[in-house]
């Protein structure tokens, strides 16, 4: 065949494939469009028709490869073999030596939590180990308005807020709570852990910048690692270095033109190691550098404050100046739950951005009412406070530098919860690690419990560094924990305090622990 023959042959089969496609319907207009769009231009209209068969391919087509095998085909003998060689990892860590121990000689109350607790073995206890610092689940009043209302709602909502979950009482509780700390608004959520940790992602995103404190618990630390913002830490209650940062901060985001949502998260009164924070500082950088405060008063509410209100009336402090505060009424209150007040748009944003008000069932209702009847008692009868005051005063005197050569105070003077630190001259002396430390302590807390006295330790790990808060890392000292209660007579408090303090001298003169060189638990 020649050439000739072959370019006949091409011709008629173009025009029969012309006359056969302009019998489909809709080819004229189709036609038409080509030439008015492209202007007769064949590259382009070849072009754009590979695009579409590529398209139209793509979308039939499978998403994955179903005639080639991806794997690497095992026998069964090598099934068996690999099976039997797997190991799971445990789900936890082992106990070690000395929380082995301590599981072992747990304490167990038989009744009511009181300032007198009757352990399982039938021995009534002096009991400063418990967040009833005004011995409020003691009080008649809030006994009945709690049993009225159990006996009215029953036990519990049974579903979340916002839906079918909330009651009149959770209003109430939440107008409670909002005029007596001197907010706009108040939201009220089930549980006191998971406040702080929702309230932060819940206005903290991915790319907003949070300038936190390095002694932050532990709460917190899941609130800012579910943010994903970026975290930025300064040296605990350093607010030289907290300036320094947040100076850093407006520097780069003004020189890479970029502003986004900057915060400042820390707590009144530090769970790790019970001191006070400086908010009239704090309020001050913040208006100078334009940052917004998240505030965890979990353990100042109730607490700090002529009338309990916390560290903002402790420190004379507008809490409007406060963008959040967030709180417990699981502690002095003897309720349960928690709560973050501030301005309405911030708490109204809560109903449906906080996943843990939004995803969990709502707080019982004989709680949110102890909670509204716990705050009038308070209001009602400052000197309860007072009382608890006084009697940590007296815990503190027992336990003075003059008084007690082994350990040193780290908390607040207003604050209930006492930690006891073995003295850094000691530690160095005998050079001791944390696990000595920890077991010297736990045989304190033994003692003081075979004289009567209940305590316990700070049981908070060392706080390590996540992946996604760098640089965050924050060693936990081993401290004995005294709770002070106002339900204790001055003579009983002052008692308490000896037998805690011959407790630690009489583990500390133990011969086997006045060696340099203390055995690890």
């Amino acid at each position: 065949m020649d050439l000739q023959d072959l370019q006949t042959r091409l011709n008629l089969f173009l025009d029969h494939a012309a006359t056969t496609f302009q019998k489909v319907p809709g080819s004229a207009v189709l036609i038409r469009y080509v030439r008015s769009s492209y202007q007769n231009d064949p590259v382009r209209s070849a072009i754009e028709l590979v695009l579409v068969i590529f398209f139209i391919r793509y979308l039939l087509s499978p998403s994955y490869s179903t005639s080639k095998v991806n794997y690497v085909k095992l026998t069964e003998d090598e099934i068996d073999e690999l099976v039997e060689e797997w190991t799971p990892e445990p789900l936890v860590a082992p106990l070690t030596p000395l929380e082995d121990t301590s599981l072992e000689k747990l304490p167990i109350l038989v009744g009511p939590s009181g300032p007198k607790s009757k352990l399982s073995t039938g021995k009534t206890v002096t009991n400063l180990a418990s967040y009833n610092f005004y011995n409020l689940n003691a009080n008649e009043q809030i006994k009945e308005k709690a049993i009225a209302t159990l006996r009215t709602y029953g036990v519990g909502p049974c579903g979340p807020p916002q839906f079918y979950g909330t009651q009149d009482v959770h209003m109430k509780a939440e107008a409670d709570i909002a005029s007596y700390l001197g907010t706009e608004k108040c939201i009220v959520y089930a549980q006191a852990f998971s406040a702080i940790s929702s309230v932060i992602p819940a206005f903290c995103k991915r790319g907003d910048v949070i300038v936190a404190d390095r002694a932050v618990n532990y709460s917190i630390r899941r609130g800012l690692e579910i943010s994903r913002s970026n975290i930025r830490w300064y040296n605990h209650n350093d607010f030289e270095d907290l300036e320094q940062v947040m100076r850093g901060v407006v520097a780069e985001q003004k020189k890479k033109g970029k502003l986004t949502r900057r915060f400042i998260v820390t707590e009144g009164l530090f769970e790790t190691c019970g001191d006070m924070n400086n908010l009239p500082k704090l309020v001050e950088l913040k208006e100078k550098y334009k940052f917004r405060i998240i505030l965890d008063e979990t353990w100042s509410f109730g607490v700090l404050g002529r009338t309990g209100r916390g560290l903002t009336e402790h420190q004379n402090v507008d809490p409007t100046q406060i963008d959040m505060i967030v709180g417990s009424l699981a502690g002095p209150l003897c309720a349960g739950g928690g709560f973050c007040a501030g301005d309405g748009d911030v708490v109204e944003h809560q109903r449906i951005a906080a996943a843990a008000y939004t995803f969990s069932a709502a707080l019982p209702a004989m709680l949110a009412m102890t909670a509204s009847e716990s705050l009038n008692v308070l209001q009602s009868n400052p000197e309860i406070l007072a009382g608890c005051r006084e009697n940590v005063r007296l815990l503190r005197g027992q336990l003075a530098e003059g008084r007690s050569e082994w350990v040193v105070c780290t908390s607040a003077a207003e604050n209930p919860v006492q930690l006891l630190v073995l003295r850094e001259e000691v530690v160095r002396a005998r050079r001791l690690g944390l696990e000595d430390q920890e077991r010297l302590l736990q045989e304190c807390v033994d003692e003081a419990l075979a004289n009567g006295v209940l305590i316990t330790r700070l049981k908070g790990m060392s706080i390590s560094t996540h992946n996604s808060l760098k640089d965050g890392s924050w060693i936990v000292q081993p401290a004995l924990k005294v709770c002070v209660t106002s339900g204790l007579s001055k003579k009983d408090m002052e008692k308490a305090g000896q037998t805690i303090r011959h407790a630690i001298t009489k583990v500390m003169t133990k011969k086997g622990n006045n060696k340099l060189n203390l055995p690890a638990a």
